[in-house]
């Protein structure tokens, strides 16, 4: 059973309003600050994930540090990682695909920590839809990539997109996740989404690159070239 979590917390909400120019065409700027410790941070700063809550704070150098060791697992928050892999080749089929249970072609995958179970996620107008896939399911999807298997708990994601092209299948840092979900929660219209939430969604993926992921504020266009540009600026964020 999928069940909705609304994009309710306000750090979200900027994040998603950021998502999209402002009225008068020009990009949003606020300074950014440690929410672990209240420093100033630079554009390109770690992020921390709360495992209590699931929110997404920003963290300085120095706070990013503190979580950064094997042993920090238990620990309240968790150091998102800052590399990116893209999966080549078919790495789900169409019956793999189905057996997962989720009924749009947008949607990334995590693994809670201390638990067998792999949750999903799909973005949707009003945040985040989630279920828990089937274990024989998420078995048939390892066997078809055994990478899955070595996917970090709580913060890293298998993030696929089977909408309009070739399927594509990245492992992504969870924040990325969050940057997308708002970035649908921004450009969402009517019932179908619309053709400019596909195109931003498009253009989100021909922006990801593999290797370090870029974490800098400003005005993010794909790789090719070819799609809308969209907005990936900096702000506090919390799961939506």
């Amino acid at each position: 059973m999928t069940t909705p979590r609304a994009f309710a917390a306000p750090r979200l909400r900027r994040l998603a309003a950021r998502a999209g120019p402002s009225p008068g065409g020009a990009s949003h700027r606020t300074h950014e600050v440690c929410d672990l410790c209240a420093q100033p941070i630079p554009p390109d700063h770690r992020h921390l994930l709360e495992a209590g809550s699931g929110d997404i704070a920003c963290g300085c150098p120095a706070c990013a540090l503190l979580f950064d060791r094997a042993d920090a697992e238990g620990a309240r928050y968790r150091l998102v990682p800052d590399t990116r892999r893209r999966l080549d080749g078919r790495v789900i089929d169409d019956a793999t695909w189905a057996g997962l249970g989720i009924p749009v072609g947008l949607a990334f995958f995590t693994r809670p920590s201390g638990s067998d179970a792999v949750h999903a996620a799909y973005p949707s107008p009003l945040g985040l839809m989630r279920s828990v896939v089937a274990p024989e399911s998420w078995a048939s999807a390892e066997a078809a990539c055994p990478a899955l298997a070595a996917m970090t708990p709580d913060v890293e994601a298998l993030l696929v997109n089977r909408v309009h092209s070739e399927p594509r299948h990245w492992l992504v840092p969870l924040d990325d996740c969050y940057r997308l979900a708002a970035l649908v929660r921004a450009h969402w219209k009517g019932l179908g989404g619309g053709d400019e939430v596909w195109q931003q969604v498009d253009g989100f993926f021909q922006a990801l690159t593999p290797g370090p992921a870029a974490r800098g504020a400003g005005h993010t266009g794909p790789a090719s070239g070819e799609g809308p540009a969209h907005d990936t600026q900096e702000a506090s964020w919390a799961s939506p």
